[in-house]
């Protein structure tokens, strides 16, 4: 499925937190979405998945506007994992990645062979299927974000748009969940922190710096050491590691008469 933006903005409180955006994201391409706390990155997501209505410009699915399509229908297409999904649920871990399937069943019907079919193979594609009868409350706070990231794939969506799904996880399910993110042939649109990771497994980056996006591009290209000095504030380079990945190493972060001009300008 593809996903545009036209002239995205969206504000809250009267401050502008996503001002102008337009992006393309065509079918099957894995995208990493950077950018330093506060940019924007979230808020954009909540837009793109149909969350939040934009002051501003317009999201479409395959040239469809979202404001046409109703909750049931985004859902069928879209799957959103948030950053921090807390839940003081009593749910096993089966019925919470279950959730997944609540777009395709009526309010009265419960699930059915193929839904529950659908679970077990979205445990096991995060690696949960030893947990699926463990209460939601026992889990850790990785196990939690690996079953929301279950709930989301059961959604059998087009498009997975996820906001820093690897905080909670440990490097191995890091590398599980990107390799994952990386071979699936959904849209994936995943807002990250750790940009060699994202570098490793992302087809195209997009780079967020006070709620505008400043650049689009391939790793090599929006991973440059000056943009990256602009908007994040640190003495980087680019290397390439011993398996030929390319990565940022950091020398420290910048003093404010350190910085290029064109942070102190506000723009790239």
């Amino acid at each position: 499925m593809r996903i545009t933006a036209e002239r995205l903005s969206w504000s809250v409180a009267g401050t502008t937190v996503v001002r102008d955006v337009s992006l393309d994201i065509v079918p099957g391409e894995t995208v990493g979405l950077l950018g330093p706390n506060g940019s924007g990155k979230s808020s954009l997501l909540r837009c793109l998945a149909g969350l939040r209505v934009p002051d501003a410009g317009t999201v479409r699915y395959d040239g469809e506007p979202v404001r046409d399509w109703g909750a049931r229908r985004i859902a069928r297409h879209v799957a959103f994992v948030e950053q921090d999904s807390g839940s003081d649920s009593d749910l096993r871990v089966a019925d919470l990645v279950g959730l997944g399937r609540t777009a395709y069943r009526s309010r009265w019907r419960g699930p059915d062979a193929q839904d529950r079919a659908v679970v077990v193979a979205a445990l096991d594609r995060v690696g949960l299927t030893a947990l699926a009868d463990r209460p939601w409350k026992a889990l850790s706070g990785g196990e939690r974000q690996r079953a929301h990231i279950a709930r989301a794939l059961a959604q059998q969506p087009y498009c997975l748009l996820l906001d820093e799904p690897t905080n909670h996880l440990d490097i191995k399910h890091q590398l599980e969940l990107m390799e994952l993110l990386s071979a699936t042939d959904q849209t994936v649109l995943v807002a990250a922190h750790d940009l060699s990771l994202a570098a490793r497994y992302c087809d195209r980056l997009l780079l967020m710096h006070r709620g505008r996006l400043v650049a689009d591009g391939s790793p090599a290209h929006v991973l440059d050491p000056e943009r990256l000095a602009a908007v994040f504030e640190v003495d980087a380079e680019l290397a390439a590691d011993a398996l030929g990945n390319l990565t940022v190493a950091y020398r420290g972060p910048l003093s404010p008469s350190r910085l290029p001009l064109t942070q102190h300008q506000g723009a790239l």
